[in-house]
């Protein structure tokens, strides 16, 4: 696969996922925190096996030889991931939430160079830092000062969890999940994850409801997008490029966040713009090494 698709696949998962913040606000209107994540993986698991089986993937040979793989890949990036955050935002502000996930891509590389033995190159070790600040500057809005007074409650040290449970999935990812299968496997680590999920959600007491029209929606752009195309994404992504890079995609994601909010209706300002170019710059920096290596 070329470099140059490789990144457009990372860079629409980034979308996806930034598109989610601003289709959250009506799904959780309808559901619960813990009944909205299980009915979005449960459908994206169904629609992922669908797809497999078009395919003619061999699903029960899969599981048999990966199922462990499927089973601590689901545990990590859906269930785990998504009760840390779920729960982190019922006691951090958005603010807080998004400025402790922003720093994803420098844990995810710091992981990657522990475990995985990755090494990055100079101009790479640059671009974490410059996309770092382009998203603080989104974040706070241009007013850099505001950084400084964010209080640590509890929702913070939980979304840290979170945050190191996603870097872990992506480590774990680039280790563990089989090549020869992207589609295949990513449903099965789904189906996995889905089902834990929807354990949990029923042992709870979270009473489950029927989303209306406009959550019906947004859930189900969530569950195509958001789910089931940047899941399979990012994991062909990271196989192709390693943790350490892919990750420097998620600087993306408040990005993304912010424009897709302003098409709907609440425009960004010239601070949020200009800190979103400063992404982007530090993304593409990362990216100007390989691209060299592959013209040569």
């Amino acid at each position: 696969m070329p470099a140059h698709t490789v990144y457009l696949l990372l860079a629409v998962s980034a979308f996806f996922w930034g598109a989610n913040f601003a289709l959250a606000g009506p799904v959780l209107a309808d559901l619960p925190p813990l009944w909205a994540a299980a009915l979005r993986f449960l459908l994206g698991a169904v629609l992922m096996l669908a797809l497999a089986r078009y395919q003619g993937t061999d699903l029960v040979g899969l599981a048999k030889r990966h199922w462990r793989v499927h089973v601590i890949l689901g545990l990590l990036g859906i269930v785990s991931f998504n009760l840390f955050f779920f729960h982190a935002m019922q006691g951090t502000s958005a603010s807080n939430g998004a400025l402790i996930m922003a720093t994803n891509p420098l844990l995810t590389t710091m992981l990657a160079a522990i475990v995985l033995g990755e090494r990055l190159a100079a101009r790479q070790l640059l671009a974490l830092p410059v996309a770092l600040a382009g998203v603080a500057v989104v974040i706070s809005h241009g007013n850099l000062g505001r950084l400084g007074q964010l209080e640590v409650a509890k929702g913070d040290l939980l979304m840290l969890c979170a945050d190191l449970t996603w870097a872990s999935f992506n480590v774990a990812t680039r280790r563990f999940m089989p090549k020869e299968n992207a589609v295949g496997n990513t449903a099965l680590m789904m189906t996995s994850g889905a089902l834990m999920l929807t354990a949990i959600a029923v042992g709870s007491d979270a009473a489950f409801a029927l989303p209306g029209g406009h959550a019906g929606l947004a859930l189900t752009i969530m569950v195509v997008g958001g789910t089931v195309l940047a899941y399979l994404f990012w994991g062909m992504g990271i196989q192709r490029l390693g943790a350490g890079r892919a990750a420097l995609f998620l600087n993306l994601v408040p990005v993304f966040a912010m424009l897709v909010s302003g098409v709907l209706g609440t425009p960004p300002s010239m601070a949020q713009m200009a800190g979103g170019a400063i992404v982007l710059a530090g993304v593409s920096l990362a990216m100007v090494p390989m691209r060299r290596r592959a013209a040569a």
